[in-house]
């Protein structure tokens, strides 16, 4: 059986992988000279998506505990919160 830690970091791994890729997929395709070399680019879009998710997603799903956050520390904020 997997920890908690492990499937909040799969989880928040495959939510992170969608959005990346659409902002890539967005930017390629949105950008006349970008939209040329499509062909090209949207393969590395993909790959960049999959490395990029696992490596945000153990800043993410730390967050996502609520021992985390403490009264104290909830109050604060931090910088992704404000």
């Amino acid at each position: 059986m997997l920890k908690t830690d492990t499937w909040l970091k799969i989880i928040s791994s495959m939510m992170i992988n969608a959005v990346v890729f659409g902002v890539g997929a967005i930017v390629v395709l949105s950008i006349p000279a970008l939209a040329e070399h499509a062909i090209y680019l949207i393969p590395a879009v993909v790959v960049i998506s999959f490395v990029v998710a696992p490596i945000l997603s153990f800043y993410v799903a730390p967050r996502m505990r609520l021992k985390y956050w403490g009264e104290r520390r909830w109050k604060k904020g931090d910088s992704i919160s404000g």
